[in-house]
């Protein structure tokens, strides 16, 4: 949830009686009290714009207030104060305003890089039993990329904790059937290639061994190579 208020202390209060989904809050001001309600509200409007893009978690909001205009050079200052808060928010490890992956792709546009760069950020593809998905290395695992089909079915084999993790993202609506097969309908963050594999194909799965570049090369030979 995110919002403003003019006393915080008041909000709180009144969200520990009448809001049961948080456990924690992160609040900012401004050091010599020079932000406006327009400037409040534009704050308000460009930090739910971000965190509904980066489609990290569930948003409690309902409608957001409207981008309000303001002079460029208030724009500006409002836009650094967002810059700064986003670099504070990731040092104490919310991500909240932070897309998984580094821009969005379609799967039908993945640009296979050159051998030699850097691993982080390189596209993959994993191509089992006429299932095709595409992903991205992050430097927080492995992002599956929007238009990625998944199995329609899962075996024994498949852990509990991904089957549970299966089904949230089908509760969710990140995973829908469409044209009848299973889809990612947004860019899907997971914590190791194996974890990733194993939700799309429906068994357990060795993600390093399956996902490959455009060349053919498995994510085992291509990070052993970088090292």
């Amino acid at each position: 949830y995110i919002g403003e208020a003019e006393n915080v202390y008041d909000r709180l209060q009144n969200h520990a009686l009448n809001k049961d989904f948080w456990n924690e809050i992160v609040f900012f001001t401004s050091k010599d009290e020079n932000l406006t309600k327009a400037h409040v509200k534009y704050l308000e409007s460009r930090l739910l714009s971000l965190a509904k893009s980066a489609n990290r978690y569930v948003l409690q909001n309902g409608n957001g207030p409207q981008l309000p205009v303001l002079p460029r050079g208030d724009r500006d200052s409002m836009e650094e104060f967002i810059g700064n808060l986003r670099t504070l928010l990731g040092v104490v490890g919310h991500k909240v305003l932070e897309a998984p992956a580094g821009h969005e792709n379609e799967a039908q546009q993945v640009v296979i890089p050159k051998p030699e760069q850097d691993i982080l950020n390189l596209k993959l593809r994993l191509n089992v039993s006429g299932i095709l998905a595409f992903a991205e290395i992050s430097d927080e695992g492995i992002v599956v990329l929007k238009g990625s089909q998944l199995s329609s079915n899962t075996r024994e084999s498949l852990g509990n904790g991904y089957k549970k993790l299966r089904d949230e993202l089908v509760s969710s609506g990140i995973i829908t059937e469409h044209g009848g097969k299973l889809i990612f309908t947004s860019n899907q963050l997971f914590t190791s290639p194996s974890q990733a594999a194993a939700v799309i194909v429906g068994y357990s799965i060795n993600g390093r061994n399956h996902w490959c570049d455009d060349s053919g090369r498995t994510l085992k030979n291509l990070e052993e190579q970088n090292v």
